[in-house]
């Protein structure tokens, strides 16, 4: 059983080495996943616990595929593992983010019939998984991840979001788009986010619009054309796909109705475990019902001035 006491994790086959490559104070709000593409656990661990003259990397975590644990920091001091990041119009997630290292070779190379690694190890085809990345760039080889990992990092996440109350479970691929493509398609992150936030099969993630209209498009842009009229106040969604900016959303009550909206103008809706399971798409054409209290009456206010409407994004 995993646990964390003075910013420490305790458990079995956990241990703690010192990093000395650290910052300043870290209060996080989120916890990011990424892979080592490194030989094994004790090569990164080395590495990442190595002062250089320039680009001293570090992490909380690094996660064995055997599901060893080696705490390099404790969490509420700053590691070097995000680099050039944005997520939620925050930039810098170093400042932010617990970051987790998952032992793992990563994106390979085809060299004939072999999977290869950019450290020249051929994995055998039972190690290696053939999947496109969500974020593109064709169907490729990637290095697996073993179950006791998966479920290891699933542990770490539960633990780190219950303590901290942190606010999402991201990979580096979504903080650092372009740029990195860690933990990559071979790592179940959108179950692990699911599960470890209490959102599982069992819970829908809703938002509800606070703007006065909103315009649902169709990509994660102010450039893409509409897809159906403005979305007024109070409307519900559900999340299907969070983004930095935007998030892909199906409108409860509005049959197949999916789209993009900006994060800034949706917030999110608590859901419990006694609450609705995920819609499916016929599913969407029916709101949940809820209960409404009857008001009491209450004294006529004096007339609000009127002011335009206003239409974002």
């Amino acid at each position: 059983m995993l646990a964390i006491q003075n910013h420490r994790l305790t458990g079995p086959d956990v241990s703690f080495r010192a990093t000395p490559n650290v910052g300043g104070a870290l209060r996080p709000r989120y916890v990011v996943l990424h892979y080592t593409a490194g030989r094994t656990l004790e090569s990164s661990v080395e590495s990442l616990c190595t002062k250089k003259p320039q680009g001293n990397a570090s992490a909380h975590i690094v996660l064995g595929r055997d599901g060893r644990i080696v705490q390099l920091a404790p969490f509420n001091a700053v590691t070097w593992h995000a680099g050039v990041s944005q997520w939620n119009g925050i930039d810098g997630l170093n400042h932010h983010a617990i970051g987790i290292e998952m032992d793992n070779a990563g994106l390979l190379h085809r060299e004939g019939e072999r999977c290869v690694a950019w450290f020249g190890k051929t994995y055998p085809d039972n190690e290696v998984v053939v999947a496109e990345h969500r974020h593109g760039g064709g169907v490729r080889p990637w290095h697996h991840f073993t179950e006791v990992q998966i479920e290891r990092a699933l542990q770490l996440c539960e633990v780190l979001v219950a303590h901290y109350g942190l606010q999402d479970v991201l990979g580096h691929e979504d903080i650092a788009r372009g740029r990195k493509v860690d933990p990559g398609p071979a790592f179940p992150l959108a179950a692990v986010r699911a599960r470890a936030l209490g959102r599982g099969a069992d819970v829908a993630v809703r938002l509800v619009v606070t703007a006065t209209s909103l315009n649902i498009r169709s990509g994660p842009a102010a450039e893409f054309p509409k897809v159906a009229p403005a979305l007024k106040r109070g409307a519900e969604l559900v999340l299907l796909e969070p983004q930095d900016r935007w998030s892909r959303v199906a409108v409860v009550g509005a049959t197949d109705l999916e789209g993009w909206v900006c994060n800034d103008f949706v917030t999110r809706q608590a859901a419990t475990r006694s609450g609705p399971t995920v819609l499916s798409r016929s599913q969407r054409a029916v709101p949940v019902a809820r209960a409404r209290a009857t008001p009491a009456p209450r004294k006529p206010a004096a007339p609000a001035k009127k002011r335009t409407p206003r239409t974002v994004r």
